[in-house]
């Protein structure tokens, strides 16, 4: 299945779990784990039998941000890592989902800390789901720094400006409360299962017709920047196709002959 020493993969069902699997260091971002989690989102991409993703963090918590430390190389087991990051230098931002996006939908499992880099890789990540003692938050202005792992561009698209600059500009924490009233996530749940609500959402999309659900997504985010006009022309450009789809047959009959669908992704 792949992974590394910091990022362990599982397969459940349909549905791929990328687990950040560095507790000693509240999964703290390493190499090892950027370069599983890259390889990751890549497998997803490309096995049609995946319909949909899942991250979370080992050890009650997600990801405490950075280790700036272990990025330099100081502690790095494995030449193969340094030799993965020169052959692609942007690998660490597609990893953190800056500079890719999985056809598939993610779903985002958070337990304790999500903070500074767990916080903006969140941002890449299209549900979000947390346990009721999670905490999140972008401290980098507090240490002098710049959140450049996209979230002065992405915050104040998905939550309201204020509360954007707000977490931005202060470095404080936030609960998990307090982060789904402005909108950062979409459920709260007790401590310790976010992981099954998140395959929860999972196993609903995996029932969905994976051509329709990727078509979805790709709209959303394509006609995001866009006019209404433009963005309404490129909506009916993505979804007519679908339509034409033997799936798309298939889940009409189904629905007729009151049964599950089979779709077979064509």
């Amino acid at each position: 299945m792949g992974g590394t020493e910091h990022l362990s993969v599982e397969r459940v069902g349909a549905t791929l779990v990328l687990t950040l699997n560095r507790p000693e260091a509240k999964n703290a971002l390493s190499l090892p784990m950027l370069v599983g989690l890259y390889d990751g989102w890549i497998a997803a991409d490309e096995d049609d039998e995946i319909r949909s993703i899942v991250l979370t963090g080992a050890g009650g918590t997600f990801c405490a941000g950075m280790d700036l430390k272990a990025l330099a190389g100081d502690g790095m087991a494995g030449e193969q890592y340094r030799d993965r990051l020169r052959a692609d230098p942007d690998l660490h931002w597609k990893a953190m989902l800056r500079h890719h996006r999985p056809r598939k939908p993610v779903i985002a499992a958070v337990e304790g800390h999500c903070v500074a880099g767990g916080t903006e890789i969140l941002q890449g990540t299209d549900i979000r789901v947390a346990g009721d003692g999670a905490t999140f938050g972008l401290f980098e202005v507090r240490r002098g720094l710049f959140p450049i792992g996209g979230s002065t561009v992405r915050l104040a698209r998905q939550i309201p400006r204020t509360h954007a600059l707000e977490m931005l500009l202060t470095g404080r924490p936030y609960t998990a409360h307090e982060a789904e009233r402005i909108g950062l996530i979409g459920h709260v749940v007790p401590e310790g299962t976010a992981r099954d609500k998140a395959l929860e959402i999972a196993e609903l999309i995996n029932g969905c017709g994976p051509l329709a659900v990727e078509a979805v997504k790709a709209s959303v985010y394509e006609t995001a920047a866009m006019t209404e006009t433009d963005g309404l022309a490129a909506e009916l450009a993505r979804g007519w196709p679908v339509f034409d789809t033997a799936d798309a047959k298939e889940g009409s009959r189904a629905f007729a002959e009151k049964r599950p669908p089979v779709y077979r992704r064509a």
